[in-house]
């Protein structure tokens, strides 16, 4: 039993991926699967050089594209702003990946050390035939792209965790076991040892692991490609996707229950967004109720919000007549690292924080009114902003 008086304080889970918020999610998949053309839709540009043939984009590309969410269109209603700044998820086109990218085939080594710099991956599958549109394997098997995606990532994350390995068994010879640094150092090798067991020998994505916080923070240091969050993309052609029935889709979903449970997988339709884009608000609805999908048939949106909820990434809200503004921050984060988000002086000369939750905002109409109900706080600098907080920040001079 803990001495008496004292707390008993659970370990905060650390979050595995680079610290931050301006986090970055990146198209992967083989070359002519749809990726640039799904870039280029959900960006409504033709930055990502759409082509039929391998290697169209070699620069990846990037954009900043708006999550939506129905908690800022109420607020910006509500407050009627002269500005609306929404989440922004950034996406980032790159180029196709092939069979033999782990030792430099095609364009490898340029391609995985742009999705080293990522933090998630949209991993674009394709399972709709078209004569016109060439597969770099041949033919259209969303399993073995799936398998070939998958082998070459966690290749080359055995090349680099055996290279570590390397390093840390050299410096590991004139170890003790007195000093601190050497048994840090010590717990180090065993975690790398670890973790190139779980993609060696357990043939699994370091993601799907079982790791202490400890080990986290040196599987963090190493940037790996497996560590990331996967959402698979499969894009359908628009008759497939409009019946929901393609024969790829149950197969699709039993090889991520198999390799990577619990990755989400989102059916798509680039050929159908693509007619979208370029269409009204009006002509969207009517288009959708003519395909008997409601009144929105695009799936980009749900893409979005999958992607900006897999890198942990949650929002709250500045509200005023001048400007409605979403801030975009890791789960977990505390009030003045929050507020350091708008500026560094909010964090480092933080007073307190006044949040007050949306839906009590909903419920009572009115700032004033959630007043009135006692609902709004203030909170210290060991609050934990929650999704959809809306927050005033107070810092000194």
């Amino acid at each position: 039993m803990p001495p008496k008086g004292k707390k008993v304080t659970e370990d905060k889970k650390v979050i595995l991926g680079r610290p931050g918020n301006n986090l970055k999610i990146g198209i992967v998949g083989l070359p002519n699967v749809g990726k640039s053309s799904f870039f280029n839709t959900l960006s409504q540009t033709d930055l990502g050089k759409a082509a039929n043939f391998p290697y169209a984009t070699i620069d990846p590309e990037e954009a900043r594209i708006p999550v939506p969410d129905e908690r800022f269109d109420w607020l910006c209603s509500v407050y009627k702003p002269a500005s609306k700044v929404p989440a922004f998820l950034t996406c980032i086109d790159i180029a196709g990946l092939t069979a033999g990218a782990s030792t430099g085939a095609g364009l490898g080594n340029a391609f995985l050390s742009h999705v080293r710099a990522v933090d998630g991956i949209f991993q674009v599958v394709r399972a709709f035939d078209d004569a016109e549109v060439i597969h770099v394997e041949g033919d259209v098997d969303p399993l073995r792209d799936m398998q070939i995606i998958s082998t070459e990532l966690r290749l080359k994350d055995i090349e680099w965790v055996e290279k570590e390995l390397e390093r840390l068994k050299k410096n590991s010879k004139n170890l003790g076991s007195v000093s601190l640094a050497d048994k840090a150092r010590k717990e180090e090798l065993a975690t790398v040892e670890k973790i190139y067991k779980c993609l060696v020998e357990d043939n699994r994505d370091v993601r799907k692991g079982a790791w202490t916080n400890k080990e986290v923070e040196v599987i963090n240091g190493l940037t790996l490609l497996t560590a990331k969050p996967i959402t698979y993309l499969v894009n359908l052609s628009e008759r497939d996707f409009v019946r929901k029935k393609n024969k790829w889709l149950p197969k699709i979903k039993a090889w991520i229950d198999e390799n990577n449970p619990g990755d989400s997988l989102i059916p798509f339709s680039v050929a159908l967004e693509e007619r979208l884009v370029n269409m009204s608000d009006e002509e969207k609805v009517a288009e959708a109720e003519t395909l008997g999908l409601g009144k929105n048939a695009s799936a980009l949106g749900k893409i979005t919000t999958a992607g900006y909820a897999s890198l942990d990434l949650i929002r709250y809200f500045t509200c005023g007549p001048d400007e409605v503004r979403a801030w975009t921050v890791r789960k977990g984060i505390k009030a003045p690292q929050a507020a350091g988000v708008i500026h560094s002086d909010f964090e480092n000369k933080f007073i307190c924080g006044e949040i007050m939750a949306y839906d009590d905002l909903k419920e009572y109409g009115t700032e004033a009114g959630v007043k009135a109900a006692g609902k709004l706080r203030q909170q210290g600098k060991p609050y934990e902003v929650v999704d959809g907080d809306i927050c005033y920040w107070k810092s000194g001079q």
